[in-house]
């Protein structure tokens, strides 16, 4: 998909990626970004209602507690089920979906706009999931709290995402042992440890494990098994994405730019993704 660089707003006038950023870099991108926008402005607006329609204290922070506490096992649930189902390549009507909000990620963990959620898909969840046990606890100013205090969280979960894939290794040991675990999702084996700050669904359901338990790297843990074969029958994901992703995606992109420029200087050839 050829997509137009100078409609973007800011530093979004051209791609990213982490393993080539700055946490300032990271910052800015973040800040700059619609869908991080749209969470903070939606938040500032969910909070005056709250003022507005004012819950008890209990009920506010009942609702505000809900939402944080029930995040990881939302998040697990969509992660481990839907975005790594094998359901949605197989129509026409949710494949494009699909590449989007994660086969894309995976075929390139770094690209940093892939990484964000997609508003169409992200604000509908967090509504459903946070609105009516809200409401439930404290009526529409309880619906709000638990709105915004979702809405937040999704900021904080989007950053910690960001952060796990940014090119640096973290001192906090919390936040290494969470860059560990969420490296080894996206570059050795993709079937497990499907949390990102939180991995207490993991181990509650069995997905959570140690790299060096695993000794075998997963062969899709770039497609996520959207593999040739796969795509024989089920063709629109690969149509929409110039192929199916196979090897590490900087050796990928390596070859493609070496493609390229042997067409600008006259040679044949394509573009590839099939490099090793």
């Amino acid at each position: 998909m050829i997509v137009d660089h100078q409609k973007r707003p800011g530093i979004w006038n051209r791609d990213h990626f982490l393993d080539r950023m700055t946490l300032k870099d990271l910052v800015v991108a973040y800040f700059q970004y619609y869908a991080i926008q749209a969470y903070i402005l939606l938040a500032v607006l969910a909070i005056a209602v709250a003022i507005w329609n004012p819950p008890s204290l209990l009920a506010g922070a009942a609702a505000a507690v809900f939402a944080v506490i029930a995040y990881p096992a939302v998040w697990y649930l969509l992660h481990r089920f839907v975005l790594h189902g094998q359901w949605m390549y197989k129509s026409p009507l949710t494949a494009r979906t699909w590449k989007r909000i994660h086969y894309d990620h995976h075929q390139d963990p770094n690209h940093l706009e892939v990484l964000f959620g997609a508003l169409y898909t992200t604000l509908p969840t967090i509504a459903i999931a946070t609105i009516p046990v809200g409401y439930l606890i404290g009526g529409v100013g309880g619906a709000a709290v638990c709105f915004a205090a979702g809405l937040i969280t999704t900021c904080f979960y989007e950053f910690a995402h960001c952060i796990q894939h940014l090119s640096y290794k973290p001192k906090n040991p919390w936040l290494a042992e969470m860059k560990k675990r969420h490296m080894a999702h996206h570059f050795h084996d993709e079937s497990g440890n499907f949390g990102i700050t939180s991995f207490w669904p993991d181990k509650l359901f069995g997905t959570f494990y140690d790299r060096e338990a695993r000794p075998a790297k997963s062969k899709t843990v770039f497609n996520l098994g959207y593999t040739d074969e796969v795509a024989e029958s089920y063709p629109w994901v690969s149509a929409m994405s110039g192929g199916v992703a196979k090897g590490h995606p900087r050796k990928r992109a390596a070859a493609a730019n070496e493609n390229a420029t042997h067409l600008r200087a006259g040679g044949a050839g394509a573009p590839t993704r099939d490099a090793a």
